[in-house]
């Protein structure tokens, strides 16, 4: 009988040492208090945005890319790969890049096939693997709460934009214009 509680002791210690583990890896994997419904929590499209066809969306201050109660204040992908947020059409003069490729383009492999963990920097200047980004200097406050040194990206060419990539943060769902620097 004695052994059997001490059995008993040792399961109920092992839980409870092991129950906050669990919980934090839930947490990393599916976006904790930031996942949203449809949106992220490890959900990655299979392609990029379509080419935009139609009128341009100017940006203006204020407004709301959150088309869902519980979707993210930032442009975002809904897991039917419907880019939210991608239609500001060819002539948004925010885009225009004086030398579009000035460090080369990005050959790292594009879309679901390829994720790519962060390792460090800030939106101004981030890496993965020995290939350096930049986040648009107008997409900044849609990555604050990207983490530079541990999030999971993909990176999808920008259809509309020469020089531009999109980077899509699979944790959060959320994506960014951002800039090739090199490798």
């Amino acid at each position: 009988m004695r052994r059997f509680f001490g059995f008993l002791a040792l399961v109920a210690a092992f839980l409870l040492l092991t129950l906050p583990v669990l919980a934090q890896h839930d947490h990393d994997n599916h976006g904790g208090g930031d996942r949203h419904h449809d949106v992220g929590g490890g959900y990655v499209p299979k392609h990029g945005p379509p080419a935009y066809h139609g009128d341009p969306h100017h940006v203006e201050e204020g407004h709301s890319w959150r088309d869902h109660d519980e979707h993210p204040e930032a442009p975002h992908v809904h897991r039917n790969g419907e880019w939210v947020g991608h239609d500001h059409g060819r002539e948004d003069v925010r885009f225009h890049l004086d030398h579009p490729w000035e460090h080369g383009r990005f050959d790292g492999g594009f879309g679901r096939s390829h994720r790519w963990r962060i390792e460090g920097g800030d939106p101004r200047r981030f890496w993965f693997r020995g290939f350096y980004f930049g986040v648009a200097p107008f997409d900044l406050a849609y990555c604050n709460n990207w983490y530079w040194d541990r999030d999971d990206v993909t990176i999808y060419e920008d259809p509309d934009h020469v020089g531009w990539y999109l980077a899509y943060n699979v944790r959060l769902g959320t994506y960014v214009h951002v800039t090739y620097f090199g490798h």
